[in-house]
């Protein structure tokens, strides 16, 4: 199984950016289709964006299209999520997450394997 480890979380003004890292090991990433989500305090966890194997397809939560874009390194083994023009309801624990699937999806359980998450916080 691929264990998923998720950096590059803080703190930062709303209107910055940041950029999450997600480090696996174990298998070969390019073994699993990869997402993000997160989750707020009091929320439900939700569907951010996911990546193909091969990092040719992507698909966004409508309301982060065009603020986050997901992308992928296969040789080293790490997705990331770029995120710009921070506002403070994005505040949340970002998780990454590896599925088996063939495709991509937007619902948590078709991810079988997820990281411990990472914290943003977004101060206005």
């Amino acid at each position: 199984q691929v264990q998923l480890v998720e950096s590059g979380g803080g703190l930062v003004q709303a209107g910055g950016s940041l950029r999450l890292s997600c480090a696996a090991s174990g298998r070969t990433l390019g073994d699993y289709v990869m997402g993000w989500f997160r989750q707020a305090p009091g929320k439900e966890r939700e569907f951010v964006a996911a990546i193909s194997r091969s990092g040719t397809f992507t698909i966004y939560a409508d309301s982060l299209k065009g603020r986050f874009t997901i992308s992928r390194n296969n040789a080293k083994n790490t997705v990331y999520l770029q995120m710009n023009n921070l506002k403070p309801e994005d505040t949340a624990v970002y998780y990454c997450a590896a599925g088996t699937r063939l495709v991509v999806g937007r619902s948590s359980l078709e991810y079988t394997y997820w990281g411990q998450g990472t914290q943003v916080t977004v101060s206005s």
